[in-house]
């Protein structure tokens, strides 16, 4: 079929295209071999081009796709970049993803044409679709013309204000690219930082400290106000976020604290006067030694890192390593031990980043990881330099007292076939002998046993590393030197010849004999030898000469003759110059002199370090470690101040909000005369007064039913609040509210100073904070059960949809019902086991999910339980007892005095699982036994069904779309094809209220999750024969992806 002649028909022209596709890639593939590697598939990006320019949205797709999945496998789909630019405009929104993924690839290489549609670029930042977005200033900001800086300066300071966070990211992001193009825009893109900074969403934090390291990273005064935020928000932030943050904070740190290394001071991490103490405290205090004192922020900075330590990536936990190696009291820096150990098990290319940084720890504190030498230790399948690395670990580690354990380990090292690192071995041998003078001895004999040895690298490396320990003791072992001389004539490789010939020079007065046997034996093989051979053996003719000239005189000069004429320029340089320094005559005489200070001049030691010792001055984790030069971009830390900087930099403050709503239930709260401009802004009182004049008849006329529902759900409401809970919860649900509602209290609190706040209050100011403090309990405490629970009482009291006006003047503004909550469309009738009646001893228990709002407290989920005596004898005092995880909100029913044989209850429990399906484990006590006991939500029990109309249900849709969205095509059964048939499973699944729908084949379902208040939305599409098309929108993707499971279980089955 040609490629040429391509026609679509009406009926089959996806199929068609499908098929030319096909069919033309074997024939591709079969000219490509003919040419080799430089082929070009010309056919192939002809089809492309066609379908491309198509009038049909699903052959361009098509293309797209194709496209998209030849550039990642590494194509060059480039030639094809003015097809695809033409359908930027397009209104299929997968298309239009697909066609922004190829521009920002694109984009910078075809610039040209990248411009003709810049405008469309610039509507596209409008779009509805946050992902078209963030995907136009992406592409926006790849095309790298300095001619539309001002455009993408402009799109970029937009994006930093969308109300999506995806595309704030996208801004931090475009800033890098605008920095790098134009970095006279530096102070325009700060304050664009300045202002992400302060965004309070995870999904921002990691890319703006991004952009502020590349951009800014000398402005440490930006961090100020946002420094205890991005410490809070650390943990949830995404993982390569998390790395970032964590270097720019260790660098803040360093500037900011004072060091906790000082070993003068005593460390009072729990001493919190100088945190809180006065001026005439401080100054009172200046001459006595002050204990070291942590500062807050820098222990909230170490406690907010140390769960990271458990994350699944390594370069996070690499990350937060080397924050507490460099900022880290050195008592604490332990605690990174167990999670560097813990990444030896991960690839290779991981190993040997841990492993460097292990090296450079070791070094400094051995004790931190002497406990797990023998995860150190090498094995068979180690790539070379893996090994190399823990045998430098090893020998950091070695002491007294495992130094036999380890020279154990050696010794099987030595045998390896890796000559490399068994020659790293020996060097090892050498470093343990140098720094253990208790096993100097052992050391040394067994590495003149490996001068026996086959192999020529080890019998060379160990000649080099005994030449090394016999500088140090040199009078104790003239044996060895016998021995390595006797051994000469077997050794060939040059080091090793070469150390020998320097060993019978330097210590040729103590081997008096054999040092000119071993002289005699070189001059004859001397033309044949390597060069470093014949530098040592004319110096050790020089020093022979020196000290015994009778029996060497002829041999030096034969020797000097055969170097004056070497090929080698340096063996004739150094002939020359030994020549005219030991043979005296006439014109170098004065030189002569010095020949013996010269040549036998007493030598220092040679000292054994390991090769990481310095690379120390490098921040762990970073290139510059790595290859221990100083890399491009690398961000030097600086020293700790001797004073620490004022901390109140980082006090952010907190406007507490104006009170509204007095604590009585149906009085209005009266205004005082004098009104601010914060009141104006929670109530217009002027509209309030027209209001008001305007509606009074309509108000005298419904003031008595109104004030007859208000007296039924106060009356309701004080049995509720009268309620009594758990012996060992107390108030529970009470400290819960108290704990949502002073959330931002207790983190201003810890933001700022009160000592300033104390000392700058009036008596009167004090009075009036004690006054109001009970006032603000009991608004919360009393109005919010209010405006949670009043749909509950509207289906226990059965009430009309009339007293809704009622209850939105008994609730606050701002806790008006957006979503108003319908019966359970079905419930099921199954019951799950609690307690079996064997375990529990007689005491059965079984439990269910009424489906009903929570009338404790309207995060929680209802939870109906049957308990059984199936014994002979009543059973007393059955309750709650403790209960995991720790913070696990329940309402526990109250505590059933005595239960007859024979004899069920039935009661009911709150339990807030916070949107999440882990199991609630408690304890379901007797008087004499307690069980332990779990109940595990199923997904669709934690949600609540709404009313909604199908436009309300089309507009929170339009607003859950992109990530938010979870979708899936299923095989139905025959059975569940009809309009009731579908709504049974899927209310059987989940807790889902039903939408009316407009067209027969789309059944829509709506819900909230219980404890955030999520909008959950299902839309099931029937199409074909058998079947259908699942999806889901939520905010909460993970509760959206288990939900999408079940329902396809429950509609694929009969």
């Amino acid at each position: 079929m040609s490629t040429n002649n391509l026609s679509y028909s009406d009926q089959g022209g996806t199929d068609s295209a499908v098929e030319v596709g096909q069919e033309t890639t074997p024939t591709s593939s079969n000219a490509g071999a003919g040419f080799g590697l430089f082929s070009v598939d010309f056919k192939k990006n002809e089809d492309l081009k066609e379908m491309l320019e198509s009038n049909k949205e699903s052959l361009k797709l098509e293309a797209m796709k194709r496209v998209v999945g030849l550039i990642a496998k590494g194509k060059n789909a480039s030639e094809l970049f003015p097809a695809v630019v033409k359908n930027v405009a397009s209104k299929n929104i997968e298309l239009k993803k697909l066609v922004y993924v190829y521009l920002v690839r694109y984009a910078e290489e075809q610039q040209d044409l990248a411009l003709l549609s810049i405008s469309t670029f610039q509507r596209a930042l409008k779009d509805p679709n946050q992902l078209i977005r963030a995907s136009a200033l992406r592409v926006l900001s790849s095309i790298r013309v300095p001619i539309i800086v001002p455009i993408m300066m402009l799109a970029i300071k937009e994006a930093a204000s969308d109300m999506s966070p995806y595309v704030r990211k996208t801004s931090a992001h475009a800033i890098q690219k605008l920095y790098s193009l134009d970095q006279d825009q530096k102070e325009l893109l700060i304050e664009v930082i300045e202002k992400l900074l302060k965004d309070k969403s995870t999904l921002v934090a990691g890319s703006v400290v991004m952009a502020f390291e590349e951009v800014c990273p000398d402005r440490i005064d930006l961090i100020h106000k946002n420094y205890r935020k991005l410490c809070n928000l650390l943990v949830d932030v995404e993982e390569w976020g998390q790395v970032v943050i964590i270097s720019m904070l260790t660098r803040y740190a360093r500037t900011q604290f004072t060091s906790p290394w000082k070993e003068d001071g005593v460390f009072d991490e729990h001493n919190e006067r100088a945190f809180y103490e006065s001026d005439e405290e401080k100054t009172r205090d200046e001459t006595e030694a002050k204990p070291y004192m942590m500062d807050p922020d820098h222990r909230l900075l170490l406690r907010n890192t140390k769960p990271l330590l458990q994350s699944r990536n390594t370069a996070v936990v690499m990350s937060v390593a080397q924050l507490y190696w460099h900022l880290a009291p050195k008592n604490e820096v332990s605690i990174v031990t167990k999670s560097l150990v813990r990444l030896l098990r991960s690839h290779r290319e991981v190993q040997y980043i841990v492993l460097q940084n292990i090296a450079t720890m070791s070094i400094q504190r051995k004790g931190m990881f002497e406990p797990y030498m023998k995860s150190f230790y090498v094995r068979s399948t180690d790539a070379t330099h893996i090994k190399s690395l823990k045998l430098e670990i090893l020998t950091s580690l070695a002491n007294e007292a495992n130094i036999s354990t380890i020279l154990r380990e050696f010794q099987t090292y030595v045998k390896s076939q890796d000559k490399q690192f068994a020659a790293g071995t020996i060097q090892a041998i050498g470093r343990c002998a140098t720094n253990i003078s208790e096993v100097t001895d052992t050391c040394l004999n067994g590495l003149v046993l490996l001068l026996s040895n086959r192999d020529e690298t080890v019998v060379a490396e160990s000649v080099v590393v005994i030449r090394k320990l016999l500088q140090i003791q040199p009078t104790q072992h003239s044996d060895i030197i016998k021995h390595m001389a006797k051994l000469f004539d077997n050794i060939t490789v040059p080091m090793a010849r070469a150390s020998i010939l320097w060993l019978m020079g330097e210590y040729c007065e103590r081997v008096p004999k054999i040092a000119p046997d071993v002289l005699r034996k070189m001059a004859k093989s001397f033309t044949s030898e390597e060069d470093i051979v014949k530098l040592q053996t004319v110096n050790l003719a020089a020093k022979l000469y020196l000290t015994n000239s009778k029996q060497t005189k002829l041999l030096t000069q034969y020797i000097l003759n055969l170097g004056k004429y070497d090929q080698n320029y340096d063996i004739r340089d150094r002939t020359r110059f030994i020549r005219q320094l030991i043979v005296p005559n006439d014109k170098n005489g004065a030189l002569s002199k010095y020949a013996h200070r010269i040549l036998l001049a007493p030598k220092p030691a040679p000292v054994l370090e390991s090769a990481y010792k310095d690379r120390d001055r490098y921040q762990l984790g970073t290139l510059s470690h790595t290859i221990n030069t100083k890399a491009s971009g690398y961000l030097e830390l600086s020293d700790w101040p001797a004073v620490a900087p004022d901390q109140s930099v980082r006090n952010v403050e907190v406007i507490e909000p104006v009170k509204e709503w007095a604590p009585s239930l149906g009085k209005t709260v009266k205004s005082k005369p004098a009104k601010s401009s914060d009141d104006k802004f929670y109530s217009d009182s002027g509209e309030e007064e027209e209001k008001g004049s305007g509606s009074s008849s309509s108000e005298d006329g419904s003031s008595s039913s109104s004030s007859e529902v208000q007296s039924i759900l106060s009356g309701r409401l004080h049995i509720l609040q009268n309620e009594r809970v758990c012996p060992e919860s107390g108030s529970d649900a009470e400290s819960h509210v108290q704990k949502n509602s002073s959330q931002t209290s207790e983190e201003s609190d810890k933001s700022s100073s009160q000592s300033e706040k104390s000392s700058s209050e009036s008596d009167s100011e004090k009075k009036e904070r004690k006054t109001k403090t009970p006032l603000q309990k009991k608004t919360v405490l009393g109005l919010e059960p209010i405006c949670t629970a009043c749909l509950s009482f509207l289906f226990l009291l059965n009430l009309s949809i009339e007293v809704l006006p009622v209850l939105s003047k008994l609730c606050p503004l701002s806790l008006a019902f957006p979503l108003q909550l319908s019966g359970p469309a079905f419930v099921p009738e199954k019951s799950h086991d609690l307690l079996h009646r064997m375990t529990g001893k007689g005491l059965s228990a079984q439990y269910q999910f009424p489906r009903q709002p929570c009338l404790y407290q309207p995060t929680m989920v209802s939870v109906q339980i049957s308990l059984t005596n199936t014994t002979d004898h009543p059973l007393e005092q059955i309750h709650i007892g403790d209960r995991s995880p720790t913070g696990l909100n329940i309402h526990c029913f109250n505590t059933i005095e005595c239960l007859e044989p024979e004899a069920s209850v039935t009661v009911f429990m709150g339990i807030d699982f916070n949107d999440s399906t882990q199991a609630a484990n408690f304890q379901l006590c007797t008087k004499e036994d307690h069980f332990s006991v779990s109940i595990q939500p199923a997904i669709g029990e934690l949600l609540l069904p709404i009313t909604m109309t199908e436009l309300d249900f089309r507009k929170e849709q339009g607003k859950l779309l992109g990530m938010n969205e979870s979708s899936a095509t299923i095989t139905m059964a025959a059975e569940n094809m009809t309009s009731q048939p579908i709504s049974r499973p899927v209310a059987t699944v989940a807790n889902l209220g039903m939408v009316p729908s407009s067209q027969d084949n789309v059944h829509r379902f709506a819900g909230k999750t219980a404890n955030s208040g999520a909008v959950v939305l299902v839309t099931v599409e029937l199409r074909g024969e058998s079947t259908a098309l699942i999806t889901i929108n939520t905010e909460k993707s993970v509760m959206g992806s288990m939900l999408l499971r079940d329902l396809k279980l429950a509609l694929a089955q009969a």
